[in-house]
C-alpha cells in the first residue's frame, strides 16, 4: 500500500475489536468510514463516518466500499442463533471479496482464528473457510490469526473470567491442559493497522500470537489471582469438552450459544505456527496475559449479571471481600 492517508472501510466497527480499531486509524491520519446495521448504536468519533450497511445485502455493500482503498473484515455470524452460520459467513466473504474487486479496493485485512492441533469446532472451521474465501479473490488479503483476545467486552475474556470469579471451586477437565498465546486487545489493534503498510502484492495468512503460551488452568489461576482469589483446582478428567460446555449457561454472562461454540473451539492446543508477522511490521506485542487481564477487569463496569448460584457467589464475594487489585 503505497499512498498514506488511506480511504478505509471498517466492517463491525460497533463489535469488541471494531472499537477500538476506529481511533487508532484516525490517529494513523486515515479518512475512516464504518458500517453499522444500526446507526443508533454507532459511537460519535470524531472523524469517523458512520454509513447503515447490511453486509448480507450486496447492494448495500456495493455503496459502502464506493471510493474506499482498504476494508478490515471484522464481521462474523457465530452466536446470532442461525445453525447454519457457517454457511452465512461464506456468503458474506464471497460477497465482500467480489464487491471489494469491482470497487477497486486494493487491501482486505481479515481477522480470524488460529487453526487449532486436534479436532477442529465449527466455529473455528468457519473463521479459516472465510480467510480462504478472501484470499482466493483478485484484492490482497492480509489474514491475520488471533486465539484468544483479552480485552473487557471480548466474549473468550468474559467466559474465562465468569469462570475464574464465580465458581467456589475449579473444575479441570483435562481439556483445561491445552494451551494457547492469548494476546491483548491493544497489541490486536496495532497489528491490524499495520496490515495495511505490508507490501504483499499477493494475499497471505499470519498468526499474531501474543508473549506467552498459558494453558486453560493458568489462565483461570491468574485471572483468580488477579482478585485475591485461591481457588482450589478439581481434576475432573471423564469431563469432555462438549459436556463441559453446558455449565457454562449457570456461570458466564456471555451469550451461550456464542460462549459454546468458542469453548469447543479448545478442543487441543491453539498455538501460532511461528510469529513472523511481528518481524514483518517491527513490533512486538507489548502486553502480558496478566497485565491485559488486570486492565480489563480494572475496565469493567461493576453491574454482575447474576445467574443461578454462581453469580450469587461472586456478588458476595464483591460485597465481602473485595480486595484490590495489585500495582
Amino acid at each position: 500500500m503505497d499512498r498514506k492517508p488511506l480511504r478505509v472501510l471498517v466492517t463491525g466497527a460497533t463489535g469488541f475489536v471494531g472499537q477500538a480499531l476506529l481511533p487508532a486509524l484516525i490517529a494513523e491520519g486515515h479518512t475512516v468510514r464504518a458500517t453499522t446495521r444500526d446507526l443508533a448504536r454507532s459511537r460519535s468519533i470524531a472523524g469517523v463516518e458512520w454509513v447503515r450497511c447490511d453486509v448480507n445485502r450486496p447492494d448495500e455493500l456495493r455503496r459502502a466500499l464506493e471510493g474506499i482503498d482498504a476494508v478490515f473484515f471484522l464481521v462474523h455470524a457465530m452466536g446470532s442463533g442461525s445453525h447454519d452460520y457457517a454457511d452465512a459467513e461464506r456468503r458474506v466473504a464471497e460477497s465482500l471479496r467480489d464487491e471489494a474487486a469491482r470497487a477497486g479496493v486494493r487491501r482486505i485485512v481479515y481477522l480470524g482464528g488460529v487453526a487449532p492441533a486436534g479436532a477442529m469446532s465449527e466455529h473455528l472451521k468457519s473463521r479459516l473457510a472465510v480467510g480462504d474465501v478472501l484470499r482466493s479473490g483478485a484484492v490482497s488479503t492480509i489474514e491475520l490469526r488471533a486465539s484468544m483476545i483479552i480485552g473487557n467486552g471480548s466474549a473468550s475474556w468474559q467466559i474465562v473470567r465468569d469462570l475464574a470469579m464465580r465458581l467456589p471451586a475449579m473444575l479441570l477437565p483435562s481439556w483445561t491442559a491445552s494451551r494457547t498465546c492469548p494476546i491483548a486487545l491493544e497489541d490486536v489493534v496495532v497489528a491490524l493497522v499495520r496490515a495495511l503498510e505490508i507490501p504483499a502484492p499477493r494475499s497471505v495468512w499470519y498468526d499474531i500470537p501474543g508473549p506467552e503460551v498459558l494453558s486453560g488452568r493458568e489462565i483461570l489461576s491468574s485471572i483468580a489471582a488477579l482478585k485475591g482469589r485461591r481457588v482450589p483446582g478439581i481434576p475432573v478428567p471423564f469431563l469432555s469438552v462438549s459436556l463441559s460446555s453446558w455449565w457454562l449457561k449457570l456461570v458466564t454472562r456471555a451469550d451461550f450459544s456464542l460462549a459454546r461454540e468458542l469453548v469447543l473451539g479448545f478442543k487441543g492446543d491453539l498455538l501460532p505456527t511461528d510469529d513472523r508477522y511481528w518481524a514483518e511490521v517491527d513490533y512486538r506485542p507489548k502486553w502480558t496475559f496478566e497485565a491485559a487481564a488486570r486492565r480489563a477487569l480494572a475496565e469493567e463496569k461493576l453491574v454482575l449479571s447474576a445467574r443461578g448460584i454462581a453469580g450469587k457467589f461472586e456478588e458476595t464475594m464483591v460485597q465481602f471481600v473485595s480486595p484490590k487489585l495489585p500495582g
